[in-house]
Parts: structure tokens; C-alpha cells; sequence
């Protein structure tokens, strides 16, 4: 659905923002500037905290739905139902506003701004906070965002549900460490062909009401002060109408961390003088001085006050006189069973399928009398949620789910088998203290269910991730401590092994691919991933995830962390054969696809349209990711690109016509300024499951249809 606005109601609130502004002192205009805002007797204003998470759904505030990890619900490649997930979060995220305002509490994290999603890329699978986006591919990750965005914000014509903040722009993806020092240097193709469109999609399409800015020079320039990214190009030519706000602490590092200003006073004034209009944080503060000395037009703070008021009016917080209909959302929303009901069928949705020798699931409960379930994800609460996360009522581990779904029927024997990261699970224990479970939990079990890989202690944001490498960041892509050696024993016990992998970033499980019959990427799968993943496991519904981002055999293939050049990077880019590749997902169904035509084969001014019939030719319902990837030669070039998706679900049997419309741009190449030049020559068009390389169609035993187009001269 499109976003329908008022406009006259938005210019009426911008000029009432005005006036409210005008009637400001300097020191109560420069407090309104930093997060936490306070109130203004005298003009009626109350005080207001900006700073609210939302990732993936309301955090830091109490109970609420805690839905999978924002790289699971990418691995769905379904922006209506990253919409429905926002639209959730955000009834949530009103309901607990109405319930906090009765209580007279306007702190931090009670506020109506959330400041998601991260449509950061994430271009390098050892970047800790890679599991807060949508995954390597810009136009996944502008879709995803666009649908994410339209949810949080609703589509009234007078008021903002909440509002959306599209971060961290621009360049920003690690490492972790270094955040508060380092330069990325980027090239202009680069930065408007993979780190830019995810951002230009929000603001454009989803009339994303925020930008945050990111700790890190862009090309030597702080990305909060960034003058050509936040006003020549989001404001000037995108037509960005929202307000811009600093990553927490962010202008602080201008004078402290990247050493380019030397007092507070030239760093707020740098901020604000280039298109930062709110500072989490303090630095604002210094504005005063700044306005006084000179360094800072007051008309520029204005400016900046009346982004903020209007974004307050939008919401419907500044003052309660007029008719909201947000207003009326009761707190009995939150953690209800709609709510509930939804979260299993995202965490559900989410699930990759990445190897299934011999049809070894799923499962039949009828056949079993044992089933083990070993590893340190197996009973792990953190492996559930990510970061930025919310408060469940009531958590399913994957063990949980499987005994759940079993009940009485069917025994369950379990074993932590080993500590996430460490030698030992107990202090005082002596290596590997866990191993002869193992092989008694094996012993007893006709299937073992193995749940290895990652949580958010391991991989973070610096300073949340408490792992032994520091920052948060992965220094490589194995399975961490004694799990590799834990998943070999395991596998060595003769048994039919299933690996389930928590984890929200890629993994080089080469051994696994190798030796486990039966593969699935869980991610993050949120508060009820444990009963979908037993669901899953043993038939309920068949996976139908696709990686959002590739799976490498080995960090050594990737190029240094800290080079923001696109070259060897992601599907697009690489140059070797992925282990897992991007857009790959197995299915307990099948699908055929048939009539691959386009409505020309000349790409004119208009694009063109290509059409297919997709038929569900196995027995069980399922879930089909229709992926449309276009090939340009040149220079440079990307191998190819993602530029449409379909989500379909069919039962066994049906069918159903698919178009997806390719507009002209789609078939355009940036060039060494970052300008996108559409120029005449040949051009490619794949069509089907997967991507169009031959580790997918090795892995899926398909083909993909390829069209060949013309492009014409405009």
C-alpha cells in the first residue's frame, strides 16, 4: 500500500512548528537539539526522550512480541510481510506509548521514534552487527526497509502510527572496534550503487520520517556532518523532508575519536552547520556558545527545531487536542495471541533449508521412540533474539519447541554438549567436561538434533557482545570453541544427524556440508523459534528462507576487513564458488517454472515485464521466492543483480502466473561519479528459484531461464 499523506495537514504542522520555535529563547531552543528533550512550561511543550529501539520489535521498555532477528526476516524476501511485522511492532509500540503516558513515564526508550531499520550492507559476514540488517543485496534490503518503514509508520493521512529511522548512513559496516576512529573509504560508484540505494528507497518510497548518521568518516568527512550526503543528495535530490539525528556519542568522536575538530563547540557546530538536526547525546549543548561566537546561524538551529516539532506533531505527542486515532490502541495488544500467532509464522517463514540428503526431513514422529538434542544453542535464550531486543513473557528454545511437539509420545535426551565459545562448561571443570554426555545422549537416540553456532554475546555491537574477542566482531567464520569438535563426535556416533544453526551472520561449515545429512539456518528466529523450528523439523509446514547473504568457505577468501571496496565482495562481486550462495533455500516441495518470456526483447523507455508460470509440482504446501536477477557487461560490472522478487504460496498442484516489471533504470550501470547510466548493448534477465550460478544449481539440482535483451538507445 502506498503511503497517503496530508499535505496540507503536514504544511499546517510545520507552520505551527514555526511559531512555536520563533517563541523560543537560544538555551531552550539548543536543549530541544539533543535526545533527551525537556519540557517548555511555558509554551505547553512537554519533555520527550528520541531515543526508542525497534529492530525487531519494541525494545528496552518491558514486554512485547520479540520477533526474529531483522537477517531472518530478510531470509523471507517478503516485504508485505516485513510491513505486517512493523505494523505489529508499531501497534505495540503505540500501545505501551498510551500505557506509559497514563503513568506520567516520558523516559528513554518511551518515546514513539524508533530508530530502525538498519539498512546498513552487510559486506563482510565478520561484522558483529550484520544481523541488525536485511543482508548483503541493496535492492533486498530496499525492499525489506520500504515494507519495514510503511509498517512502523502506518498510513493514516494526519498522523504518523511511529516513526521510522533509516541508519546508519552511509557507509557503515564494520569493524566494530574501530568505529569511533576509522575512515571508509569509498568510491562514488560504490557508495550510490550498493551502500546509497536502501536509503534513497526509504526516503523516497517510504517517506522514512528519520536518518540516523554513522560513527565513521565517509572519505574523511564524519557521516554526521556529512553535507553531500545528508543535504546534497537526501535532502536537495532525494527530497528527504524528515529530520536527521547523530548515532549516539557519534559527534563527540570529532574532536575525541577521528581528531578533525578540536573542541566540543567546533564539533556541534560542524554537525549542525551540515545537516544534523538531533544529537543523541551531548555535544548539542554547545550550540549556545557556538550561535554566540558566530560558528552556527540561530536561523540553522531553527531549521532544525522546526524537522524535530513537526516529526512530534506528526505523532500526534506534542499535545493531545486533536483527534488521533492511535490514541485508542489498548495495551491489551501487546503479547497477545494474535501477536503470538504471528511471530511463529515469521520465525517459521524465516528458516533456510541448506542441505537435505536422502529426504532425512523431515522427521516422522511416528517412527522415533528417542530423539537427542545436543549442543550449547540447544536450551539458549540469547541465541533466540539477537540484540536490540525486546522482553518476551515466555521464551521456546529449540529443545523447548521439540518437547513441546513431542510431548509424552516420544522421548527427548539433551545435552549442552559443550560452552558456546569456551573449553569447558563448568569453571572448575577440565576440558571439554561435557563430551561423554554426548556420546551418551548419541547412544540412546534414533536422530540427533544438533543446535550449534552463535549468539549475541559473540557477535554485537561494541560494547554489548561480551565476547573474548573484544569488540564484537567474529575474527573468522568456524563454529567458535569445542562445537566443531562436539558436531564430529556427534556425527561419528552413526546416528542420522540434524544440524540447526542459530546464528545471525554466515558460517563456514564446510565439514558439516560434507558429513551432516540435514542442514537448517535458524538465525535469530525470535521468542517462538523454538516451536517453529520443531514444526519445521518434523513436517508442519515445509522452509521456504533464502540466504540473504552468502555463505563462504572461509574468511581467508574475503578481502581485508577494513577496505570498503566492493571488489570480491558479496554474490555480485566475488570471485570464487560460494559454499551456501545468496538467494539459495531447499524446500520440502518443488517447483517448476514454466513460459519464461518477456513482453519484448528490447528494453525501451518503460522497461520490460516478464511473466512465468509457477506450479507447485511436490505434495506438500510451500513457499516459493520467484528471483529476478539482471546481467550488463562492462567494465567492473557486477556479475549480476537482484532487481525483482515474488513471494508465492502454493498448494501441491496449483499454479499461478507471475509478472515482474524490470523499469529501464534496473538495467542501468553506476558509473566512477556515482551517476547511473543506462546505456545500449546487450543484457540478460534470469528467471526462477535461485541465483544464476552454478553452486546454486549444483546445491538444487535447477536451471534458471536466461532471456537475452537488448538495450535500447534512449
Amino acid at each position: 500500500m502506498d503511503i497517503t499523506e496530508n499535505r496540507e495537514k503536514r504544511n499546517a504542522y510545520r507552520e505551527r512548528a514555526k511559531a512555536l520555535v520563533a517563541r523560543m529563547t537560544l538555551e531552550e531552543k539548543v536543549e530541544q537539539t539533543v535526545h533527551y528533550a525537556p519540557a517548555i512550561e511555558r509554551l505547553g511543550i512537554k519533555a520527550y526522550n528520541w531515543w526508542n529501539e525497534a529492530l525487531h520489535g519494541v525494545a528496552r521498555a518491558g514486554i512485547a512480541t520479540v520477533f526474529p532477528q531483522a537477517i531472518g526476516l530478510a531470509a523471507t524476501f517478503d516485504e508485505e510481510l516485513a510491513e505486517k511485522v512493523a505494523d505489529a511492532i508499531s501497534t505495540e509500540g503505540r500501545a505501551k506509548f498510551n500505557m506509559q503516558q497514563a503513568g506520567g513515564d516520558s523516559g528513554i526508550y518511551k518515546g514513539l521514534t524508533f530508530w530502525s531499520p538498519n539498512v546498513n550492507i552487510f559486506r563482510d559476514p565478520r561484522w558483529g552487527r550484520g544481523h541488525e540488517t536485511f543482508g548483503e543485496d541493496p535492492y533486498l534490503t530496499s525492499r525489506m526497509g520500504v515494507g519495514f518503514v510503511r509498517g512502523i509508520q502506518g498510513h493514516d493521512e494526519n498522523y504518523l502510527k511511529a516513526a521510522a529511522c533509516a541508519k546508519h548512513a552511509a557507509a557503515h559496516s564494520g569493524p566494530e572496534g574501530i568505529r569511533h576512529s576509522f575512515n571508509a573509504v569509498v568510491s562514488k560508484r560504490d557508495l550510490f550503487e550498493t551502500y546509497l540505494p536502501a536509503f534513497k528507497a526509504c526516503i523516497q518510497e517510504g517517506h522514512v520520517e528519520a536518518v540516523m548518521g554513522a560513527y565513521n568518516l565517509i572519505n574523511g568527512v564524519p557521516a554526521c556532518a556529512n553535507k553531500e550526503i545528508l543535504q546534497d543528495t537526501f535532502r536537495k535530490e532525494w527530497g528527504f523532508e524528515g529530520h536527521v539525528v547523530s548515532d549516539c556519542g557519534a559527534i563527540q568522536d570529532f574532536h575525541e575519536g577521528h581528531r578533525i575538530t578540536d573542541t566540543p563547540v567546533e564539533s556541534a557546530a560542524l554537525a549542525m552547520n551540515n545537516g544534523c538536526d538531533l544529537n543523541c547525546g551531548h555535544m548539542f549543548h554547545f550550540l549556545k556558545q557556538a550561535v554566540q561566537r558566530g560558528m552556527v546561524e540561530e536561523s540553522r538551529v531553527d531549521e532544525a527545531l522546526v524537522a524535530l516539532f513537526t516529526a512530534r506533531m506528526k505523532l500526534g505527542v506534542l499535545d493531545q487536542r486533536e483527534e488521533n486515532p492511535y490514541d485508542k490502541i489498548p495495551y491489551s495488544v501487546v503479547d497477545s495471541a494474535p501477536m503470538r500467532a504471528l511471530n511463529k509464522e515469521v520465525a517459521s517463514r524465516c528458516l533456510v533449508l541448506l542441505k537435505n540428503e536422502g529426504n532425512l526431513l523431515p522427521l516422522k514422529k511416528s517412527a522415533l521412540k528417542t530423539v537427542g538434542v545436543i549442543g550449547p544453542n540447544a536450551n539458549n535464550r540469547k541465541a533466540l533474539v539477537g540484540n536490540y531486543e525486546g522482553t518476551a513473557s515466555r521464551y521456546w528454545t529449540v529443545l523447548e519447541g521439540i518437547q513441546e511437539y513431542l510431548g509424552d509420545e516420544v522421548r527427548v535426551v539433551t545435552s549442552e554438549g559443550c560452552h558456546l565459545y569456551r573449553d569447558r562448561v563448568e569453571g572448575l571443570g577440565e576440558y571439554n567436561d561435557r563430551m561423554a554426555e554426548v556420546k551418551g545422549v548419541c547412544a540412546l537416540s534414533d536422530v540427533v538434533i544438533a543446535c550449534l553456532g552463535l549468539d549475541a554475546s559473540l557477535e554485537g555491537e561494541q560494547g554489548d557482545a561480551n565476547n573474548e574477542y573484544g569488540s564484537g566482531d567474529k575474527p573468522n567464520l568456524n563454529l567458535p570453541g569445542l562445537q566443531q569438535e562436539v558436531l564430529e563426535t556427534i556425527v561419528a556416533s552413526g546416528k542420522p544427524v540434524v544440524l540447526v544453526l542459530l546464528s545471525g551472520s554466515a558460517l563456514a561449515v564446510n565439514w558439516a556440508d560434507e558429513h551432516v545429512p540435514a542442514i537448517l539456518q535458524g538465525w535469530y528466529p525470535g521468542a517462538q523459534g523454538g516451536l517453529a523450528i520443531a514444526e519445521v523439523l518434523f513436517g508442519e509446514s515445509s522452509p521456504e528462507g533464502r540466504l540473504p547473504v552468502t555463505f563462504y568457505h572461509s574468511s581467508q577468501e574475503l578481502p581485508a576487513f577494513e577496505d570498503y571496496s566492493m571488489k570480491g565482495r558479496t554474490y555480485r562481486y566475488m570471485e570464487g564458488e560460494a559454499l551456501y550462495p545468496f538467494g539459495y533455500g531447499l524446500s520440502y516441495t518443488s517447483f517448476a517454472y514454466s513460459g519464461v518470456k518477456a513482453d519484448s526483447g528490447v528494453v525501451g523507455a518503460d522497461g520490460i515485464t516478464v511473466t512465468a508460470r509457477v506450479c507447485n509440482t511436490g505434495s506438500m504446501a510451500g513457499g516459493e521466492t520467484v528471483q529476478a536477477y539482471i546481467s550488463v557487461p562492462g567494465e567492473g560490472a557486477p556479475r549480476y543483480q537482484l532487481k525483482g522478487i515474488r513471494k508465492l504460496h502454493l498448494q501441491p498442484g496449483e499454479s499461478t502466473e507471475v509478472k515482474i516489471h524490470l523499469p529501464r533504470e534496473a538495467f542501468g550501470l553506476y558509473d566512477d561519479e556515482g551517476k547511473l547510466r543506462v546505456r545500449p548493448g546487450e543484457a540478460f534477465v534470469y528467471l526462477g528459484g535461485q541465483a544464476p550460478d552454478a553452486r546454486s544449481e549444483q546445491l538444487t539440482g535447477q536451471k534458471v531461464t536466461r532471456l537475452d535483451l537488448r538495450i535500447a538507445q534512449e
